[in-house]
């Protein structure tokens, strides 16, 4: 389950699952202190095995870290932008700043791993 970024209060967590889209990226990445963005499609299988691990990530992180997905086929600006060549990919972004790019599906340990070196 996931709701647009249009759809929450700016500034806010909300624990869950936010779609966002090219226009939304930088008031995004510039308006939270740590941010999770999973790029994927609806078309590609380890995106979808990854979607219920990132959920999982936005309730527990839920105050910390925004978490967020954009679509790459319908967004593809921003993927264009950081050269994301294969999805599933992760990226966490720190005071606006790319630190981390994570590619495929990986083990939520792996995630948590580089978030938590983050906070």
């Amino acid at each position: 389950m996931s709701m647009k970024y249009s759809e929450i209060k700016k500034g806010t967590f909300p624990g869950e699952l936010v779609e966002i889209n090219d226009k939304d990226f930088d008031e995004v990445v510039k308006g939270y202190p740590v941010v999770l963005i999973d790029f994927w499609a609806p078309w590609c299988g380890p995106c979808r095995m990854l979607t219920p691990v990132v959920e999982e990530l936005a309730k527990e992180y839920k105050g910390k870290v925004f978490v967020a997905k954009m679509n790459t086929d319908e967004n593809p600006g921003t993927p264009t932008k950081f050269g994301i060549m294969a999805i599933p990919t992760l990226m966490v972004f720190k005071g606006g700043e790319l630190k981390e790019k994570i590619q495929g599906l990986v083990p939520k340990k792996n995630i948590t791993l580089k978030i938590d070196q983050l906070l």
